[in-house]
């Protein structure tokens, strides 16, 4: 059977960047760039008239910056997953896309796996967060988190078998499937298998919020 084709829109005001993301996008047979945007307002229209499943959308655009796009796109056109161009210096900008519902965030200098990866992870409807800047967030919000959640942490934690929270552990540290896989001697697959049932057994909905857990637990 064959793997059904992920519609993608590029949005980002440098042509060079949108360039190299369409090279390494298109390098992967079940990913297809239907469009590119170089303001907000041309990210919005295009998602509107090209009806992508995943919209890469950087946050610093003329006309119509990414936030506002993402608030836009939230409302016209919610069923589109929109991941967030970042660097280090936006975290406070990656937080509110967050908290708008962005799919998650990609740093502009990920490695090409990475970015193939958050589309494919936004398209089957997860939530991506880059695994070098993982750390970098779960501390900003860690931040004025109250400490009495550190008990309710441990004793959600405590429910998971040894292993689990080994992997756990990592997340915690910002690692991907294959980074924690070479550090437990694990495939990465494996490592995959291990996360998806962590998630369901504290209920986490994606790995920051797993991440954040292992924080407050103290792992």
């Amino acid at each position: 059977m064959t793997a059904e084709v992920i519609r993608v829109v590029i949005a980002d005001d440098e042509p060079l960047i949108r360039a190299g993301i369409r090279m390494i996008l298109t390098s992967a047979p079940d990913i297809e760039v239907v469009a590119e945007a170089a303001n907000g307002r041309e990210a919005v229209d295009l998602a509107l008239s090209h009806a992508p499943a995943v919209m890469l959308l950087d946050i610093q655009m003329p006309v119509m910056d990414g936030l506002t796009a993402l608030g836009e796109l939230r409302r016209a056109a919610p069923e589109v997953r929109a991941l967030i161009l970042t660097t280090f210096g936006e975290k406070e900008n990656v937080l509110r896309a967050l908290g708008q519902g962005g799919a998650g965030f990609l740093l502009k200098d990920s490695a090409p796996g990475d970015l193939i990866g958050a589309v494919r992870a936004a398209a089957a409807g997860d939530a991506y967060l880059s695994p070098g800047a993982t750390r970098h967030v779960v501390d900003q919000l860690a931040s004025g988190r109250a400490a009495v959640r550190g008990e309710e942490a441990r004793r959600r934690v405590a429910e998971l078998s040894e292993r689990e929270r080994g992997v756990l552990a990592l997340l915690g540290e910002g690692l991907s499937n294959a980074d924690a896989g070479r550090r437990l001697h694990m495939s990465e697959a494996t490592v995959k298998t291990y996360v998806s049932r962590i998630l369901a057994k504290l209920g986490c909905e994606n790995r920051v919020q797993a991440a954040l857990l292992a924080r407050d637990a103290g792992l």
